[in-house]
């Protein structure tokens, strides 16, 4: 898949923008605030309907203006497909696949598949445990329909149980029904994480040693209550004390994944240039997993992540993201050096940007 044009109106600090880009390498660097990671984030939201930061979409808007407009033009094989999306402070946001609006956000998801490695990945490491689950939906979501369909079901379902539970409903009769919902739909979701983990380790190990040139062991550990009891058991057996808590305490939404390094959890050991080798490996073992499960390519964002590694790892990373396998790729740096050595490297097609004051200005190829 290709990214041929991008469009851009207010978004952020962007006035306006009108970019074409190479099929294989698009780099944009300037300092620290200019705009870089908004342009990423533009194409990360024509993916997914909304920012990688998570924010409002309203935010978003660049100050003083009414209206935010984002439009690609995109290559998937043989097919054109034409994305666009506007959203208004005061009207329902839209969003087009070639010109026809969609009934449900939820029928975009997977359509341009596509993986950010970004200086935020950070949480996932040391955040919550939702924003690991999150990572593993968001992967998840992009190539099974059938699971992103149980998640918005059983998200459905536990937002009616937690409302019953809120107002002291004992109505046993609505309970019964919510929790065979929360059962059937926690099923899938449990089977599809754990057969993802399984895949995934492999190939997160060998990008972590080959970036590193190490023999440490890189894990992610699933645990859920779903591995060893049936949900619907558990749900009407803490039906009484759910009710005095105010919400469902146990679940699919209460699953863990465990990231570890050498057996260790990641964040009470890891250093700061392990966490980030970390961090890249797994982003890239979950563009492999996706390349490999969906009909092209995903594209591939990489937000400023030369920071803070040695000259060895960097140089391991060009290497990779320059070979077999890997399509289109958009890299941001503060770094011009960085850049150079990428494209020298790769030998590939490319566009070079300079971004400033969220002006973006393309370059001449050297």
């Amino acid at each position: 898949m290709i990214l041929n044009k991008l469009s851009i109106l207010h978004y952020k600090n962007i006035p306006q923008a009108e970019l074409s880009f190479s099929p294989r390498m698009n780099c944009f660097f300037g300092n620290n605030g200019m705009g870089k990671t908004n342009l990423l984030d533009a194409i990360y939201y024509l993916s997914f309907c909304k920012s990688h930061l998570h924010t409002s979409d309203t935010q978003l808007i660049r100050n003083g203006e009414e209206l935010c407009v984002i439009q690609g033009e995109y290559a998937i094989g043989e097919r054109k497909e034409e994305v666009f999306c506007a959203f208004h402070r005061r009207r329902r946001k839209q969003f087009k696949r070639n010109k026809k609006e969609y009934e449900k956000l939820s029928e975009h998801i997977g359509l341009l598949p596509l993986v950010m490695v970004s200086p935020t990945d950070a949480v996932l490491i040391q955040g919550g445990s939702e924003e690991r689950r999150r990572f593993l939906d968001l992967i998840l979501s992009q190539h099974d329909r059938q699971y992103l369909l149980a998640l918005i079901h059983y998200n459905k379902a536990l937002l009616q149980r937690n409302a019953l539970l809120k107002n002291q409903s004992t109505d046993d009769s609505l309970y019964d029904v919510l929790e065979m919902q929360l059962d059937s739909y926690g099923q899938q979701i449990f089977e599809g994480r754990q057969r993802l983990v399984e895949e995934f380790i492999p190939v997160f190990n060998s990008y972590y040693q080959t970036i590193c040139r190490s023999s440490e062991q890189v894990g992610l550990g699933y645990m859920s209550q779903l591995s060893d009891a049936v949900l619907s058991d558990i749900l009407f057996a803490n039906r009484e004390h759910d009710r005095l808590l105010g919400y469902t305490s146990a679940g699919i939404h209460k699953d863990e994944l465990e990231m570890t390094l050498d057996n260790s959890l990641i964040r009470r050991t890891g250093s700061q240039g392990q966490s980030k080798t970390y961090l890249i490996a797994l982003k890239l073992a979950q563009f492999a997993f996706l390349a490999g499960k969906g009909s092209t390519t995903p594209i591939l964002l990489l937000d400023d992540i030369f920071d803070k590694l040695d000259a060895e790892r960097v140089a391991e990373i060009i290497r990779l993201i320059g070979g077999i396998g890997f399509g289109q790729i958009f890299i941001t740096d503060t770094n011009r050096k960085h850049l150079d050595e990428i494209l020298a490297s790769a030998h590939h097609d490319y566009t070079l940007f300079k971004v400033e004051q969220g002006e973006t200005t393309p370059l001449p190829n050297q």
